[in-house]
């Protein structure tokens, strides 16, 4: 079992990469992110859904977006959000089924 020092050591870790991925870099797409990576936001709000419902904390995947994001979706989309072309959409489809579909 982790020490106590060492789970604040991976909260501070965490809280690190998603304000990198909300505020420095959110010229990312998510769709690149889980095409090269295998995850990317929404798969990083769902781990952290999960974490909560393992916890006995409800907690549904809007709420769980809105607490990653720091905003609603419809938010994140309409801000920071581009098109995706056609050679993304396939790569993705490929990347969902590897990483997320089967799990």
């Amino acid at each position: 079992m982790p020490s106590q020092q060492e789970i604040e050591l991976q909260a501070a870790a965490f809280r690190r990469l998603q304000k990198h991925l909300m505020e420095d870099r959110t010229d990312v797409q998510n769709i690149d992110m889980m095409n090269l990576a295998g995850f990317c936001r929404n798969c990083l709000s769902r781990w952290y859904q999960e974490a909560a419902n393992e916890r006995g904390i409800e907690m549904g995947k809007d709420e769980a977006r809105e607490l990653f994001y720091g905003m609603t979706m419809d938010e994140w989309k309409a801000n920071y959000q581009t098109d995706a072309d056609a050679s993304q959409k396939e790569a993705f489809k490929k990347a969902f089924d590897a990483n997320v579909s089967k799990k």
